[in-house]
């Protein structure tokens, strides 16, 4: 279920008119919720980065710079390599970070052979290590 919170009036009205042309644009409605906030919790740990939790070699580097379960969560290069797992992400900007996510030359390869499935066809290159 997915849900988007607003602060304010005018973050409502944006949010309302943007799902609006969106539902235009793919000929459909959108079902996502949109309500005011009022608090956030924070999943239950099995639950964070779970695309990412199912690929074991890069997991191995996760866990290597993140001992700690709290900073894997909050680590933005994991909420980025998740998303890349689940396919989402453009090419371009994964070439381009590919060398700044902290993997090491085996969880660049399994990364790049999980992108590589998602956009058949595309060239996609390993870059160099930043």
């Amino acid at each position: 279920m997915s849900i988007i919170l607003y602060h304010d009036d005018e973050q409502k009205r944006l949010i309302t008119e943007s799902k609006a042309r969106e539902e235009e644009r793919l000929g459909r409605d959108i079902v996502t919720e949109i309500a005011p906030y009022t608090a956030f919790y924070r999943a239950e740990d099995y639950h964070q980065k779970y695309r990412l939790r199912q690929a074991s070699a890069l997991m191995r580097d996760f866990r290597q710079m993140y001992p700690d379960t709290v900073d894997f969560v909050d680590s933005t290069a994991a909420a980025r390599v998740n998303g890349y797992v689940a396919g989402y992400g453009a090419v371009a900007q994964f070439q381009e970070e590919l060398g700044r996510l902290g993997l090491s030359a085996e969880g660049q390869d399994k990364l790049l052979s999980i992108v590589r499935s998602f956009h058949p066809g595309e060239e996609i290159k390993q870059c160099p290590i930043n």
